[in-house]
């Protein structure tokens, strides 16, 4: 009954159409997860993502789950994620998504996920980091561990939005450290951030962990550019 109340007087709504959500829906509403824009590209051989480090870093996968445009579906979930303060999400979807690509072959030897770190300032500002939600989705669904302290984000950089790749990369290129090769020798690591546009920060992190001797490197994100 204090449910029902709460839920009359501050109604739950789904945060991508702002329909009320039924009592067992939990942030969209049942049409917007059946419709959400999904790439499917982990179902790839080759996917199309691969080409944005082709010559670059050597990737394993790379995949995203949801197409992402101005003004679609998608980046309204990335701004309550990023902006909004509704971290769960990102666990949410990271969960959907881990349990698609567990069940394709090629993702199955993936031993552990590192989420792309933020800086300690920005994060203190931010209140967490996204991508660390998104980690522990993808954890869950994979069934998979995922740690936060292996992969550390040790210089404050400018907001990449408005810049191009080669500025992206020169702003990141060497922001990265490692606290424990050991503990990635030999492993395939998944790295999850919440957007893939043109790849540098990923790329300038596959670097740091490629110097780990026999690591393998996959990549999941949230969502790519249409």
């Amino acid at each position: 009954m204090f449910n029902a109340l709460l839920n009359f007087f501050y109604p739950r709504i789904c945060i991508s159409c702002g329909n009320v959500l039924l009592p067992q829906e939990q942030f969209f509403c049942l049409h917007c997860l059946y419709n959400f824009p999904e790439t499917r590209y982990h179902e790839f051989d080759d996917s199309p993502l691969s080409q944005l480090f082709l010559g670059r870093v050597k990737v394993e996968n790379v995949g995203a789950f949801l197409f992402y445009k101005k003004g679609n579906q998608t980046q309204k979930i990335l701004h309550q994620l990023k902006y909004h303060g509704v971290k769960e999400v990102g666990e949410f979807l990271g969960n959907i998504y881990g349990t698609q690509l567990i069940n394709r072959e090629k993702w199955k030897t993936i031993e552990m996920i590192l989420p792309i770190p933020l800086h300690k300032k920005k994060e203190k500002k931010r209140g967490y980091n996204q991508s660390e939600w998104i980690a522990k989705g993808l954890s869950a669904g994979m069934q998979i561990p995922y740690h936060t302290n292996l992969l550390l984000r040790t210089e404050f950089t400018e907001t990449q939005t408005k810049k191009n790749r080669f500025h992206r990369w020169e702003n990141v290129k060497e922001v990265f450290h490692l606290t424990d090769f050991n503990a990635l020798a030999n492993k395939h690591v998944l790295l999850c951030d919440d957007v893939l546009t043109t790849g540098a920060t990923l790329e300038a992190a596959i670097q740091k962990l490629l110097a780990v001797p026999s690591v393998k490197v996959s990549v999941a994100t949230l969502a790519t550019a249409q």
